[in-house]
């Protein structure tokens, strides 16, 4: 008999399931949290201020992702009426001091909005400034680092012992049913996930089974949330690319939160850069000798979430649409309108480079290069597609 063929198993992966994901900026007060969040977004906040809390409810704005598959794109279908890059939603969160996880400083309702968002960008402050307020007194990233670690560990713990307690009124029934099995499982999972987070550890860091996800991600854990760490220097470090806190943080980050990635930027600098044109922005940015951090941190951010593009492109307009990796193409067409997904009968699919050799679709047709794709097709990153539904639908 033939061996019987491996079926790979899909990962799953910790967090929300879904397409539109969203990023929440955090840190403690006064690290420049909102004004790189003015930065990014190009979107003036009502109050940056230096003092705490003066950011109370999330301010939240679409972020265009830099992407020079769409813009070579949108050169190919240069008549076309409209043109759609693909966004990142990003929330400016209020910040966060000692204490907030018992409530300190509005910490639950920080902590909340922390929870409702998909991955954390986590600002650090390495700049000196006399007139920006430390929160603390002064600047040490690492104890800040520590600060913010403690503060969502605790909340979840907290959270964590809520579903242990859950759990051990299910397994204290006894008896060998299928559900007091599956809580016996579930309560051993909590109790390491408990004494992880006592060590100091995060959950988004470690290696779970698929079962083991599904059961974290039922808990809403902040610290299940990918991180990326943004380390904001002055204008002048950032330019030389040098800061004495510079390998602490690294040491911190490969301990506590092994794998995540530090991203070095000057707020300052991309705030400045935010209120010139493009063409000034290039020429400041030549002047200097360095490049924007920002397209970085968008596209890194994408990465960690799995998150991938499929493009559709025609005489009324070019789009890039961003959908979760391994999504197969029904799904994706429900991206576009849910009533795809329901009647989807085929999905028409030119691979990128393909685009960009022949440039044509006839020319793509005659070189067998449009392939037809059924329900089971999962979408790869770059796929230019069309979908063919019920009712004519296109």
């Amino acid at each position: 008999m033939p061996p019987k063929k491996q079926v790979e198993e899909q990962k799953v992966l910790l967090g929300r399931p879904g397409n539109n994901l969203k990023a929440g900026i955090v840190g403690l007060a006064n690290v420049g949290k909102s004004t790189f969040f003015q930065a990014i977004t190009r979107c003036p906040l009502g109050n940056p201020a230096n003092y705490p809390f003066a950011t109370i409810d999330p301010e939240e704005a679409r972020v265009t992702v830099p992407s020079k598959r769409f813009d070579q794109l949108c050169q190919i279908y240069k008549k076309t009426a409209s043109e759609v890059p693909a966004h990142l939603t990003v929330y400016d969160i209020a910040g966060l001091t000692k204490g907030a996880s018992a409530g300190e400083g509005l910490g639950n309702a920080f902590l909340s909005h922390i929870r409702s968002v998909d991955s954390i960008y986590q600002v650090v402050r390495c700049f000196d400034d006399a007139e920006i307020i430390h929160i603390e007194g002064d600047v040490d990233p690492v104890r800040d680092l520590e600060i913010i670690s403690t503060e969502l560990r605790l909340k979840d713990i907290e959270f964590a012992e809520k579903a242990l307690e859950a759990s051990n009124k299910i397994t204290k029934r006894g008896g060998q049913s299928l559900e007091v099995k599956q809580e016996k499982e579930k309560a051993a999972l909590i109790e390491r996930i408990i004494d992880l987070l006592k060590d100091g550890h995060r959950v988004a860091n470690q290696t779970w089974t698929p079962k083991e996800v599904e059961a974290i991600n039922s808990m809403f854990l902040l610290t299940a949330k990918p991180c990326i760490y943004l380390i904001n220097l002055s204008e002048r470090d950032y330019i030389r690319k040098k800061n004495k806190h510079l390998l602490r943080i690294k040491e911190w980050v490969d301990t506590y939160s092994p794998g995540d990635i530090i991203i070095p930027f000057s707020v300052c600098l991309e705030e400045k850069l935010s209120h010139m044109t493009e063409e000034e922005g290039a020429e400041e940015l030549k002047k200097l000798g360095v490049q924007s951090a920002l397209p970085k941190i968008i596209t890194t951010m994408r990465e960690k979430l799995d998150l991938i593009s499929f493009f559709t492109c025609g005489p009324d307009e070019v789009r890039e649409w961003t959908i979760r990796k391994g999504t197969k193409a029904p799904q994706a067409a429900g991206v576009i309108h849910n009533d795809l997904m329901k009647t989807f009968i085929l999905a028409e699919v030119t691979k990128f480079e393909d685009v960009l050799e022949y440039q044509d679709e006839a020319a793509i047709k005659a070189a067998g290069k449009l392939q037809q794709k059924g329900k089971n097709y999962v979408v790869e990153d770059g796929d230019i597609m069309y979908f063919r539904a019920a009712a004519g639908k296109n």
